[in-house]
């Protein structure tokens, strides 16, 4: 359920939620379904866009092809071309306060850069490599959407807006900072094709249905994923000198029932804190800091262990209380204060941690509208509590695919309460991932993630970023490991022949003396061999 508007509000907005894809030898041309006359279309030549008339719009001769897409993701202009990325495909998740939530399972480049042959060496090399960036952004994970309402804004937010701000475009609705797409929109914004215009965002969208004795009760796990200084683990951490964090995620536990709806907030990010942050925070009203070395406590034991940390801050804690609407949407309670937590590494333990304090906010909520007892908790239901754990467990492994690469670390405790052998082997090979991806990928990300927020802007009057009199590590790397492989191998084979004849032996010398050198260059010029942003570097 949502918040309903009295009758007497403007219709609710809707986004066009299937269109159609025609395209020509000169153009490619997007229309709703729904609504054939309302749609644009895009020059191929020189990537201009065209809104249909009032009228729609007619072309001459026969389409190359025609295709079901599902809604636009926005437009880039490159050094030459402009590109438009479409969803090819998607899958219904679940639902936001009555409202259906999809994930973006596909994209697709629609490319339009015929101007391309006219340009430079250079210029075609570095639009080249602007394209391999948007090919790594086809792939990224935990993209979610609706067609039919805003799902950038918290339930509190929501209570707190004016009437009839729903019949406003969706894109107006929105938060800015949790629209993944803010930057690609902007063309589409411009040509006012607000029905075409989907706002999507970042994070992890789950959902599980709880029974406890006679109630029935959903419970939503949205996070939000900031994206003014999105980035990859290895080369986005800390703040900026404007106070946005790395890796910024607002997670929003939702529980509802057929009379209630209980919104739990928390915010997580990456940030590294020391004791000047510490000494800082003791200058600040309002603000609490509360330290935890968690492998200290928790680290290969138990998860049970954070009750050392919910001792130090519980009465804090039951006095920020939640937020609460009945079904009519009316305020019962609001939540007063906010536990933001911070790792010094990584997002694996903020995941675990946030996930204990939720599990606390839901037994106070349950209890509340008496589907618990005052001396019960959700852990005493093992079926339940085990879909629960389930909800955490897998939004921590997506927000890590996103920021860095792999599922998350110490998800067993999340899951079971407790490490267990195969959670540790798991830890360990997505350990060995995360060294790989961070030294060897993630530089190529991050310029993803920067050219597509926006923070990165192409243009032909500067000089081409990927123009440097250094060697390429994309290019060498390969050719190094190659070396040093082959290397080892040939010495291991030849010294087994060695004592035969002296070439063999001459031989191993020879090989081992190679790979030794290889070795040597490649550990003296490590830096150079890591995959690093070339766009924006390090903000």
């Amino acid at each position: 359920m949502d918040i309903e508007p009295p009758s007497s509000s403007p219709e609710r907005f809707k986004l066009y939620d299937e269109l159609e894809l025609l395209e020509f030898q000169d153009k490619f041309v997007i229309k709703s379904h729904q609504s054939p006359n309302h749609g644009f279309w895009i020059n191929r030549l020189d990537g201009s866009i065209n809104v249909f008339d009032d009228d729609g719009d007619t072309f001459s001769g026969s389409p190359l092809r025609t295709s079901t897409i599902y809604g636009v993701v926005g437009t880039i202009r490159l050094v030459v071309g402009t590109y438009a990325i479409v969803i090819t495909s998607r899958k219904e998740v679940g639902s936001f306060l009555g409202f259906p939530v999809y994930r973006l399972m596909s994209m697709r480049l629609l490319a339009c850069n015929e101007a391309l042959r006219f340009s430079t060496a250079q210029e075609k090399k570095d639009e080249t490599f602007f394209l391999t960036l948007l090919k790594v952004v086809e792939s990224m994970p935990g993209l979610y959407y609706s067609y039919e309402t805003d799902i950038t804004l918290n339930l509190h937010r929501r209570s707190k807006l004016v009437e009839g701000w729903t019949s406003k475009p969706i894109w107006k609705q929105a938060d800015p900072r949790f629209v993944w797409n803010k930057h690609l929109l902007e063309e589409l914004i411009e040509l006012k094709v607000d029905k075409f215009i989907v706002p999507i965002v970042q994070g992890s969208f789950q959902v599980a249905e709880l029974k406890l004795k006679d109630s029935n009760a959903t419970v939503t796990l949205f996070s939000r994923r900031c994206t003014r200084r999105l980035g990859t683990r290895m080369w986005r951490r800390g703040a900026n000198l404007e106070g946005d964090s790395a890796n910024f995620i607002e997670t929003e536990q939702l529980l509802e029932t057929e009379e209630f709806k209980f919104s739990f907030l928390q915010h997580g990010e990456e940030g590294q804190l020391s004791a000047a942050y510490a000494a800082e925070m003791q200058n600040q009203q309002n603000v609490r800091y509360v330290p935890f070395d968690f492998h200290h406590y928790c680290g290969s034991s138990n998860f049970d262990n954070l009750k050392i940390l919910y001792d130090q801050i519980s009465e804090d804690f039951e006095k920020q209380r939640y937020f609460l609407i009945d079904r009519q949407g009316n305020i019962l309670e609001e939540q007063r204060g906010l536990v933001r937590v911070n790792c010094i590494d990584s997002l694996d333990r903020t995941n675990v941690t946030q996930c204990y304090l939720a599990q606390k906010s839901l037994n106070l909520q349950l209890q509340r509208i008496e589907a618990l007892t005052s001396s019960e908790c959700i852990s005493m239901f093992e079926e339940e509590y085990g879909k629960f754990r389930i909800l955490w467990a897998d939004q921590g492994d997506e927000i890590s695919l996103e920021y860095a690469g792999t599922h998350a670390l110490k998800g067993d405790l999340v899951r079971y309460g407790k490490q267990t052998i195969t959670g540790m082997i798991k830890d360990g090979m997505s350990a060995l991932s995360r060294y790989y991806l961070n030294n060897f990928q993630d530089g190529i990300r991050q310029d993803a993630l920067d050219l597509i927020s926006g923070h990165y802007n192409v243009s032909r009057n500067v000089p081409s970023p990927f123009r440097s009199n250094n060697f390429e590590p994309l290019t060498y790397l390969p050719v190094a490991s190659a070396l040093i492989i082959g290397g080892l191998t040939a010495t291991t084979f030849t010294l087994q022949q060695a004592g035969r004849n002296t070439q063999h032996y001459v031989s191993s010398v020879l090989c081992a003396g190679i790979t030794a050198g290889v070795m040597a260059i490649v550990k003296a010029n490590g830096r150079h061999f890591c995959s690093r942003p070339r766009l924006c570097g390090l903000l």
